[in-house]
């Protein structure tokens, strides 16, 4: 084995390998070399190799100057590795139908089952077809 190779496994190995790669290949499609992006990040290239080997787990310092030179957001770095930072978005909740009558409100009500909601419908029916109309 030689020393360059990664002998560990597991999911927090996988994440650290996962942005090691993920930094080598943005490195590469902006065209730069390793001593290019060292003198970009202030980091010595021997350090970003191993970084991008999966060698070493960056601090964020470290990450912040990475991200800067590749012209990315840390968040973008991170979320790539699957160490995103920001909560997941909660759910959007779904839109409150368009109440335009009793009969609308009994179907919209979620708090009623289908047979109560039935139920509901065929009383006020009742009411309102057998009903005087108003003077």
């Amino acid at each position: 084995m030689s020393a360059g190779e990664r002998t560990d496994s597991g999911p927090w190995t996988e994440q650290v390998n996962a942005l090691g790669d993920f930094i080598r290949g943005q490195r590469r499609l902006a065209n730069l070399s390793l001593r290019e992006m060292a003198s970009l990040t202030s980091v010595s290239n021997a350090y970003l190799s191993q970084v991008e080997r999966g060698l070493h787990q960056p601090s964020l310092k470290v990450l912040r100057s990475i991200a800067d030179a590749l012209q990315l957001s840390t968040e973008q770095l991170l979320s790539q590795a699957g160490w995103s930072t920001a909560e997941p978005a909660a759910a959007a909740p779904e839109p409150e139908p368009v109440v335009t009558g009793t009969e609308d409100a009994i179907r919209a009500d979620p708090r009623l089952t289908d047979d109560q909601k039935a139920a509901l419908l065929g009383v006020l029916r009742s009411f309102v077809e057998g009903a005087a109309p108003a003077r």
